[in-house]
C-alpha cells in the first residue's frame, strides 16, 4: 500500500470508493511480493501493480466489480494454461489476492495509517483473506502500543496483536492462522499482516568516492543510509546528496552508540568502506558482535589478509569473522565507483534472497528464492 498511499488516500478523503487489490500469498515465481497493492479508482484510473502485467486486467475489471457490490473477494491467480486468452501468470507462479472496496466507513483508520507511514512510525494492518462467513476483509489497526479496529472476537484480536507486534518488530509482513475465535492451534482462518516499518538503515563507514555511490544506490533499494566518517572535512551533505544522515564520529563509537540506543536492528546493512585499520577494525570489531543482515568491507586481498589478523588478535572469533563480507561485492569486473556500488548491492541482495549470484542462463529451476 505505500507506493499507491497518495492516491488511495485522495480519493479516501473525497469520500470516493476505491478498488484495492492486494497480494496476500504467492507460491514459487511470483512476481510481486506479499504487500504489493493494485488501485482502481472512482474514473477508471488504475495505479499500481500486483503481478508485473500479466493479469493486471483482469484485476482491474474485478476491483470494479468489487466496488459495485460492496463486498471483498479474495482471488487466486496461477499459470497460464494452454488457451492463449486464458487470463494466469506466465512466469509459473501462483499469487492470492484480497480484492476490496476501500471507504472512509470501510476503513475509518486508514488516515491514522497514511500518517504512521508518513512519519515512518511502526504500523501494521491486519486482514482476514480466510475464515468464517462475514469476517473476510475485517481488519485490525496495531500500533506498538495501541489497536483500532476488530477481526470478529477480542480473543482473536488479542492472538493477533501479540503476533503482528512480532512481525511488525522484524518489519515482516506474512499470513497468521488460528481457529475461529483465535485459537493458535486452530485452523480455517486466515489472516493476512502487513507490516509497515520504519526502513530497514544501510550504515556506510568512509566518507570516499565509492561511498557517495553506495549511499545512492542503498536509497535506491529503500533503505535509510548513513554516511559516518571521523574526517569532518570530507563528511559534509555537500559530498553525499543520496545519503538521509551524514555524521561525523568514530565509525566504532556511533555504531556502539546506535546499537545502544536501539536504532539498528536485524535487518541493518553495514559497508565498512575505509579500506585503512584504525578506522575499519575497531568498527567491525562491534558490528560483527552483534545480529546484522550484512557486514562487509572494501579492500584489496592484501588489505583483507591483513584486516583479519587484525581482527583476530582484537578477539574475534572464526564464527564472527565467517559472517563478514571482505572483499565486500560480487565478481562483475567492477572499476568505477558506481559499478563497485551495483556489485556491492547484488551481494546484499543474494545475501537477503538466498541467491548465488550466478547467470540466470546457467542455472535451473526457480529463478526467485525464499
Amino acid at each position: 500500500m505505500r507506493e499507491v498511499l497518495d492516491e488511495l488516500l485522495g480519493w479516501w478523503r473525497a469520500g470516493e470508493p476505491v478498488g484495492m487489490a492486494t497480494v496476500v500469498r504467492t507460491w514459487r515465481s511470483s512476481p510481486r511480493p506479499a504487500g504489493a497493492t493494485m488501485l482502481v479508482g472512482p474514473d477508471g484510473t488504475a495505479v499500481g501493480s500486483v503481478s508485473g502485467g500479466c493479469v493486471e486486467g483482469a484485476v482491474y475489471e474485478l476491483a470494479r466489480e468489487v466496488v459495485a457490490a460492496g463486498a471483498p473477494v479474495v482471488q487466486r491467480y496461477g499459470v497460464s494454461d494452454d488457451d492463449a486468452f486464458a487470463v494466469g501468470l506466465t512466469c509459473g507462479g501462483i499469487i492470492e489476492l484480497l480484492v476490496e472496496p476501500v471507504t472512509p466507513a470501510s476503513f475509518p483508520e486508514l488516515d491514522r495509517v497514511a500518517a504512521a507511514i508518513r512519519r515512518r512510525d511502526p504500523v501494521a494492518v491486519v486482514s482476514v483473506v480466510e475464515g468464517p462467513a462475514g469476517r473476510l476483509g475485517r481488519r485490525l489497526v496495531v500500533w506498538p502500543d495501541s489497536v483500532d479496529g476488530t477481526l470478529g472476537s477480542p480473543r482473536l484480536d488479542a492472538a493477533a496483536t501479540d503476533d503482528a507486534r512480532g512481525l511488525l518488530a522484524a518489519g515482516r509482513t506474512d499470513t497468521l492462522h488460528y481457529g475461529p475465535d483465535g485459537e493458535r492451534r486452530g485452523e480455517g482462518l486466515t489472516l493476512f499482516v502487513a507490516s509497515y516499518a520504519p526502513p530497514a538503515r544501510m550504515l556506510v563507514f568512509g566518507a570516499i568516492d565509492f561511498a557517495a555511490s553506495v549511499a545512492r544506490i542503498g536509497g535506491f533499494l529503500g533503505y535509510h543510509v548513513t554516511v559516518c566518517d571521523a574526517r569532518p572535512v570530507f563528511a559534509t551533505s555537500k559530498r553525499f546528496p543520496g545519503a538521509d544522515d551524514v555524521v561525523v564520529d568514530w565509525p566504532h563509537r556511533y555504531l556502539q552508540g546506535e546499537i545502544d540506543a536501539g536504532r539498528v536492528d536485524e535487518r541493518t546493512v553495514v559497508c565498512v568502506l575505509t579500506h585503512d585499520p584504525k578506522f575499519d577494525v575497531p568498527v567491525l570489531r562491534v558490528a560483527l558482535a552483534h545480529d546484522f543482515a550484512f557486514i562487509g568491507a572494501m579492500g584489496s586481498r592484501r588489505t583483507h589478509e591483513d584486516r583479519m589478523a587484525r581482527l583476530r588478535e582484537a578477539g574475534a572469533g572464526e564464527a564472527e569473522l565467517a559472517r563478514l563480507s571482505s572483499p565486500i561485492g560480487l565478481d562483475l569486473g567492477a572499476r568505477t565507483p558506481e559499478e563497485t556500488a551495483v556489485s556491492i548491492a547484488a551481494e546484499i541482495i543474494a545475501g537477503r534472497w538466498g541467491g548465488g549470484g550466478a547467470r540466470l542462463t546457467t542455472t535451473s529451476g526457480r529463478i526467485h528464492h525464499g
